[in-house]
Formats: structure tokens, sequence, C-alpha cells
């Protein structure tokens, strides 16, 4: 599905967001640089956006890797990468959030936005995201879909029903693409759910930001 739409998820994500995202990622990138890691892990990183935007936002001396199994996405990802040489440093690579192929206590910090919700297993997600972590420094930085605040859900909520996959059709001619994706938000946790979540697979304290009306959330998770 994401392979389908990787040529035009940009715009898309752009257009459906009303620009939000670009001051999401501005957020999560300031929580990672107060955390003043050595290395950081953009895993389901698409096309690319959020370790664009981290090597923006950190010292040079961060290595910053991206990582994907959607090979669609991971091209896209590259072509851009190809147009700015200020990028040349950043290494995108293949890998399964389920099974990454990294060892343990390997990354300082790992990013992963608006792809939590895409695992087929949370669980497991977030236990191997704990075990490639450094300890006991290691942190994790969950930016994603979240509930919003009571008196802002009917309008939310239709605008995921009505509005979103008619939109992205137009953007992206995969409508029932986003139909799925409208649905993994409404289904998703909400923050405390999804701190529970996040604690269950290791971590040892958890923090939640609501963000724009808490229709997003970061969480950021210690080891």
């Amino acid at each position: 599905m994401f392979g389908q739409i990787a040529a035009r998820y940009d715009l898309a994500n752009h257009i459906l967001s009303g620009g939000a995202d670009f001051s999401w990622r501005l957020d999560l990138v300031r929580a990672v640089r107060d955390a003043a890691p050595g290395n950081v892990l953009d895993l389901a990183t698409g096309s690319g956006d959020v370790a664009f935007a981290l090597r923006q936002g950190l010292p040079r001396t961060v290595k910053i890797t991206g990582m994907d199994f959607c090979q669609p996405m991971l091209a896209q990802a590259e072509l851009k990468k190809k147009r700015h040489p200020f990028y040349a440093d950043l290494d995108f690579r293949f890998g399964d959030g389920l099974a990454l192929p990294l060892p343990d206590s390997s990354c300082d910090a790992i990013t992963i936005a608006f792809g939590l919700r895409n695992m087929a297993d949370r669980h497991r997600a977030l236990t191997e995201m704990h075990r490639v972590l450094t300890k006991p420094q290691g942190r994790l930085f969950v930016l994603e879909f979240s509930q919003p605040y009571p008196w802002f859900r009917p309008v939310y909520y239709a605008y995921l029903k009505l509005l979103l996959p008619p939109i992205a059709g137009m953007v992206t001619g995969d409508r029932q693409a986003y139909e799925y994706l409208g649905g993994s938000i409404g289904d998703f946790p909400d923050r405390l759910t999804l701190t529970t979540e996040i604690l269950k697979a290791g971590f040892s304290t958890v923090t939640a930001t609501p963000l724009t009306f808490g229709i997003v959330a970061l969480h950021e998770a210690r080891v």
C-alpha cells in the first residue's frame, strides 16, 4: 500500500495535515536535540522527512540512520538525499521494525513518526526498540496520532471519515489506502494507553505531550 502511494506521500501529508506536519517534526527534533544522542535511528523513516529534519536540527557529529521495510518509500528518500549535498551523510537502510537488523544496545535514540500504528505487532516492535537502545541513556521518541480532546472529537472523526479519503484520493490516486489510514488513526490508543504499552515493553519512564488539540502526541521514553 505504501509503495503505491510513495511518489505522492509527502504532498498528501502536507495537504491533509494543513501543514501541521512541519511543526510536529520540529517538536520531535527539539526533543531529540535536548537528549544529546551520539546516533539516532529513525525507524519507519518512509520518504525520510524526519531523518532530513534531524540532520538539519542536530550537530553534524550525530550519525543519523533512516530505516524502513518499504523499498519504494526508501527510494523516495534516496532521491531527495541526492538533490541536496547537505544530506550526503544520511544513511538509509532496509529493515523490519519487528526484527531490527541491529545489535543490542547500539542506538542512543530512536525516533518513529506515524509508523508505530502500522506495525503488525506493536509490543514486539517496542521491545525490539528497547533491545537496540543503549543502556541506561537510550531514549525512544514516538510521534504518533492520538485521541483528541473530547470537545474536538466530533469534528476530527468527521474529517477522518468524510473528507480525508476523497482528498487523499485526488492527491495520490489511491483513496482506499487512506480509508485504511483514517481508520488506523481513529482506532489508535490514547496517550495513557500507549504510555502503558511502552512501559510494558521494558521502558522505565514515559512522558506524553499532546499536540494540536491532542490529535497527535509526542511520547518520550527512557530505557
